[in-house]
């Protein structure tokens, strides 16, 4: 029974078992080849990859079994490189397995506690370190430093105030409202239909209310909108969504529907919008409908028409929020 206890309690570690390749010279130059060759093949894998960047075209395709018709030059870059890195792999492990030093280490576990005697020690040099600083009979300087520490360490709390307030219906609203002008950005001139051709983009934001001389970052970000003006007989929309154009001129914002990126490519050919994040399109003359990509909703229409004195205005503020989906906005 003693013998199981001690068993347990110290059960020791096995007899180290020699490797072929520690005790086999034979053995161990057969290793050192079956690495060699690993590594040559990795290398031949990296010259496969570079021949293909050089000189397999984009053009040529080749037929693989079970996967059918594929591109040559990328099939062969990606094979190149794939088995470079694999047979590299390969090669260090087998390396370490039969060849790198394969002794044990033991490292003796020891108590975690310190020593009596240095813990008297680190308190005894606290002590005297205070006292020659004075703290004991400085209580001034005690007190004060105290009431420093403790709103010092309160500080980071403030920060937190950082993280509101929530903003409520402000991400839903933008600066827009019936009868806002609209003008040129950069440039806030007023925009007349005959200032915009056929197949013409503007860029325009809602001229600054009276007493502002400057929009925010925040402003500029909700508030920009593309004009873009067509045939009115390329339109494809209902009754309602025409009497938003003017003469063939359609308003869309320019934040993307789907992260808030700029939609800020247009093909004229197509009359479809781009947005160059993601690749989410919309088709211009169906109310941007999107037609491909990941945005889940037409972008907003601006309605717009003309003042007494001929500048295109807004009919009224956009009607659903613009930008990505956010809370309290259904995707």
């Amino acid at each position: 029974m003693s013998k199981e206890i001690e068993a347990i309690q110290d059960p020791g570690l096995p007899a180290h078992k020699l490797r072929q390749t520690d005790v086999d010279p034979k053995a161990a130059d057969r290793a050192e080849r079956q690495v060699a060759i690993l590594f040559g093949l990795s290398a031949l894998s990296t010259v496969l990859f570079i021949y293909s960047y050089l000189f397999i075209s984009t053009d040529t395709f080749v037929f693989i079994p079970l996967m059918g018709e594929q591109n040559a030059h990328q099939l062969f870059l990606g094979l190149g490189l794939a088995l470079a890195l694999l047979f590299i792999g390969l090669g260090a492990v087998h390396w370490a397995k039969t060849l790198m030093p394969d002794h044990e280490v033991i490292a003796q576990r020891h108590e975690f506690r310190s020593p009596d005697s240095d813990r008297e020690e680190f308190v005894k040099t606290a002590k005297e370190g205070a006292a020659a600083a004075g703290l004991g009979r400085r209580s001034l300087i005690k007190r004060s430093l105290g009431l420093s520490l403790g709103l010092v360490g309160l500080s980071p709390i403030l920060l937190l105030g950082d993280l509101g307030p929530l903003p409520g219906d402000d991400l839903k609203k933008t600066g827009w409202k019936a009868g806002s002008r609209l003008v040129t950005d950069p440039g806030d001139r007023p925009i007349r239909p005959e200032d915009l051709e056929v197949g013409a983009v503007a860029q325009t934001l809602p001229e600054l209310a009276p007493g502002k001389d400057h929009r925010s970052l925040n402003d500029i970000a909700k508030d920009a909108v593309l004009l873009i003006r067509l045939r009115p007989e390329d339109f494809n929309l209902d009754d309602e969504r025409l009497s938003w154009t003017y003469q063939g001129i359609i308003a869309f914002s320019k934040i993307c529907s789907h992260m808030g990126c700029a939609v800020a490519l247009y093909e004229q050919s197509t009359k479809h919008l781009l947005c160059p994040c993601h690749q989410s399109t919309f088709d211009v003359t169906r109310a941007a409908k999107v037609i491909f990509g990941p945005a889940a909703r037409p972008l907003p229409q601006l309605a717009i028409t003309v003042d007494e004195e001929g500048y295109l205005v807004a009919q009224a503020p956009f009607n659903e929020p613009v930008g990505p989906s956010f809370w309290g906005r259904s995707a």
